[in-house]
């Protein structure tokens, strides 16, 4: 998968760029991550650290280098392994060894994951990593918009990554779109909406489809009346920064995945591995028909449908009449199989939202959705047919009451693989090709990629009012704390460098959100001020 979000904590900030993708907010170890791009590159000598100019003495502190776990000191095997004997005729070839041995590996994932570059098996472009170097010792403490803020006004930050985005763009023979992924949680916000602005002004043509993604940690309470104000107001801020600068947000994150997700899946909230792993498969599953190549009409295919581009699913989401650019993720995973018990729209049933503070939109005539399902089973390990998936979600909307707007279907044979990287999420009840086996197995361990070698996914991007609570809260809050008269976080935005007249146009653009999901919520809110 091409997505990257961060499992961890660091000490600095790396930027992570890709052909379709770019995440801002991914902390890796920087022990293990060379900013010219590759994973546990050349340290630098003392020497060549030196400060020319400085003549008096000096103080050296030296840290251990970070160290490889077993799974990347395996990767590394693999990459200086040339002696040419084929894995079958060597020990290493051998099953029963090699299955140890990658059990070995998942083990020192599942135990030792401190960050993202632990599980990483990319090789990088060099100019694909950017290292935002920060006066910061602890990341927790880069925790709101003001202190991204500082770190990004300082030195050519700006100027360097834009010409890192600059390259990659001239690459291009054709611009669909960009993606752009931030842990908006903390002063990562400020700095992609620095970010995002140059891209408005360089590419304002260029679709950008943003993914604002949180970790269960992050949603922790403050313990302190300050730091409650502070996160309230950093929500709002980040919230309205980044909506102004973004053609369509997805906001995704919930403060549980453990009791919110599919019972098939076991999930700890306290392994940032494991919501990374699961935010990263929605994600990709929901990009998946932008790397298609676009069928023609008169065109029947048996293996994908439904291709479309960044542009298209922005204008279909937040183009319509209503004009909502803040979207909901929903996720099935794994997804049912169509039996003939369950053959209508099942898959609809085990949707479940990954974005958080939503309401229900059962009677939103003014819903848009697209839909990707990939790798359906029909029964046992069957896959779908194409028209099988078609029918089965499109009998499951008729029956609706009320109607959707509109509806986009993607759909593809190939199911979602699981690399060996991947954590051991699935209950034991999910087979091999992710079907779902008649008993769970009580006291059974947890199965990763060892047993369960792909699985059915679907995945939703919908457009509709139950999105209202999110908008809400944060514009009661930015109204509570930064506008009403005496509010306590008046001095603290003027920190973060807002005036007045600024903080009031983040509660019009959010009350210009609230208007065009439900025009009684003007009517409410001027009640309330």
């Amino acid at each position: 998968m091409d997505v990257f979000y961060r499992a961890g904590e660091t000490q600095q900030g790396i930027f992570t760029y890709c052909p379709r993708m770019i995440s801002i907010g991914s902390r890796g170890s920087l022990g293990s991550l060379s900013t010219s791009g590759t994973l546990y590159g050349n340290i630098p000598s003392a020497d060549s650290m030196a400060i020319a100019t400085w003549t008096g003495n000096a103080a050296r502190s030296v840290a251990e280098p970070y160290k490889k776990n077993l799974f990347l000191q395996s990767l590394s095997e693999e990459d200086h392994d040339d002696s040419g004997i084929p894995a079958s005729d060597s020990k290493e070839g051998d099953s029963s060894h090699r299955r140890e041995r990658d059990k070995d590996r998942i083990e020192c994932l599942e135990n030792g994951v401190n960050s993202w570059t632990d599980y990483s098996k990319v090789q990088y472009h060099p100019k694909t990593l950017y290292e935002l170097k920060g006066s910061w010792a602890d990341v927790n403490k880069f925790d709101d918009y003001g202190i991204g803020r500082d770190v990004i006004a300082e030195g050519s930050h700006a100027e360097e990554m834009n010409e890192r985005l600059r390259f990659f763009i001239e690459e291009c023979d054709h611009i669909q779109g960009i993606q752009f992924i931030v842990d908006d949680s903390g002063g990562f916000s400020s700095v992609a909406v620095e970010y995002l602005e140059n891209i408005a002004d360089e590419y304002a043509n260029t679709p950008v489809l943003l993914y604002n993604v949180r970790d269960p940690v992050s949603h922790a309470l403050p313990i302190n009346q300050r730091g409650l104000i502070t996160r309230a107001l950093h929500d709002a801020v980040s919230f309205s920064k980044l909506a102004s600068f973004s053609k369509l947000m997805v906001p995704v994150g919930l403060p549980s995945l453990r009791s919110n997700l599919s019972p098939l899946l076991h999930v700890k909230d306290e392994k940032l591995f494991y919501s990374s792993a699961i935010y990263a498969a929605a994600i990709h599953s929901i990009s998946v028909p932008f790397r298609l190549e676009p069928l023609r009409p008169s065109t029947n295919s048996t293996y994908a449908s439904g291709a479309l581009e960044i542009g298209e699913i922005v204008h279909l989401l937040a183009g319509q009449a209503r004009q909502n650019p803040v979207t909901i993720l929903d996720l099935a995973m794994p997804a049912p199989s169509f039996t003939e018990e369950n053959n209508r729209g099942a898959i609809l049933k085990y949707l479940n939202p990954l974005t958080p503070e939503i309401g229900e939109d059962d009677e939103d005539p003014y819903a848009v959705e697209s839909v990707t399902v990939h790798g359906a089973l029909h029964s046992g390990c069957n896959r779908a047919l194409i028209s099988q998936v078609k029918n089965s979600i499109c009998a499951e909307y008729e029956g609706r009451s009320i109607k959707l707007k509109f509806l986009h279907l993607s759909m593809f044979l190939c199911p979602l693989p699981i690399p060996l990287p991947f954590p051991s999420i699935f209950t034991s009840r999910v087979g091999r090709h992710g079907e779902l086996l008649e008993h769970e197995f009580e006291g059974g361990e947890p199965k990763g990629s060892l047993d369960v070698e792909s699985v059915p996914i679907a995945a939703r991007l919908r457009s509709s009012k139950a999105i209202l609570p999110f908008i809400e809260t944060r514009y009661m809050n930015l109204h509570k704390y930064g506008l009403a008269r005496g509010s306590r976080g008046d001095e603290l935005l003027r920190d973060w460098g807002f005036g007045r007249e600024e903080v009031e146009d983040m509660g019009e653009n959010m009350s210009r959100m609230l208007l065009a999901l439900d025009p009684l919520s003007e009517e409410a809110s001027s009640d309330s001020d």
